[in-house]
């Protein structure tokens, strides 16, 4: 299958440092794909060349048919990537409802997103998404008051809101419950097939509960891809992650 997503020979360096170097990644239209290796792998760098915060020394970056690798960040948000950060970047003073809002309407100005209609806009469809990511019994609740995996999945509903065809997640779980990790995995089941989904996390029970499909990386290179299983079993993760633990302390 034709890939949705392909990074091939990305090298980029900061200060000297070679953060990636020649690294390829090809991910297909639906998949979930979880990123993983130890701290300075460059994973979150990966993530970074992709959305265009950080542009590659060498390399390209090719989605839905679109070199990415020239273009400014929201040219590359418009072909449809969109990020979530490790920190929530939501509006706390605004109400779940009207983040969504803000979202699904796409314009420049918060306060012209607020004046939209919501008879066009389209309160069925702000419910949907409200249903899908958990927050039904919170639309009319200050983003502010939400619990930590709530605001979470509230980012993650704006990009869907924006029609993210590709979503790109840095340890969405990072600071989570046990419960409030559950219920994202569960709802990354339910994204993806629609979305692509690119996923850098640490949490090795995470990642073997949504995963198709991972990528280890180990200084700024592809180490070995497969499913969990293959990934565990693979000589060259095994002597990368040797004395630290083992892969499940990625």
């Amino acid at each position: 299958m034709t890939a949705h997503l392909d990074l091939q020979d990305i090298s980029v360096s900061f200060n000297g440092f070679k953060a990636l170097n020649g690294l390829k990644m090809s991910v297909r239209k639906g998949e979930l794909r979880c990123l993983i290796g130890p701290n300075g792998a460059g994973k979150t760098t990966a993530l970074d060349i992709i959305c265009g915060k950080v542009k590659p020394s060498a390399g390209t970056v090719t989605f839905a048919g679109t070199a990415l690798q020239d273009l400014e960040e929201y040219e590359i948000a418009r072909t449809g990537v969109g990020r979530k950060f490790q920190v929530p970047s939501v509006f706390r003073e605004l109400t779940v409802n009207e983040n969504l809002e803000v979202a699904r309407a796409r314009r420049t100005s918060v306060i012209g997103n607020l004046r939209w209609d919501v008879r066009n806009s389209g309160r069925e469809h702000i419910e949907r998404l409200a249903e899908l990511v958990g927050l039904t019994e919170q639309l009319d609740r200050p983003a502010a008051y939400l619990s930590h995996g709530q605001t979470q999945w509230l980012e993650i509903g704006m990009l869907v809101a924006q029609d993210a065809e590709l979503i790109l997640m840095d340890e969405p779980t990072a600071g989570m419950t046990a419960q409030e990790t559950r219920k994202t995995a569960e709802l990354f089941a339910r994204l993806k097939g629609k979305h692509t989904l690119i996923v850098v996390e640490h949490d090795m029970g995470f990642v073997k509960a949504i995963g198709d499909i991972i990528s280890v990386m180990h200084m700024g290179q592809m180490l070995a891809e497969g499913t969990a299983a293959e990934v565990e079993a693979h000589p060259e993760v095994r002597r990368a992650y040797l004395g630290s633990g083992g892969i499940s302390h990625a």
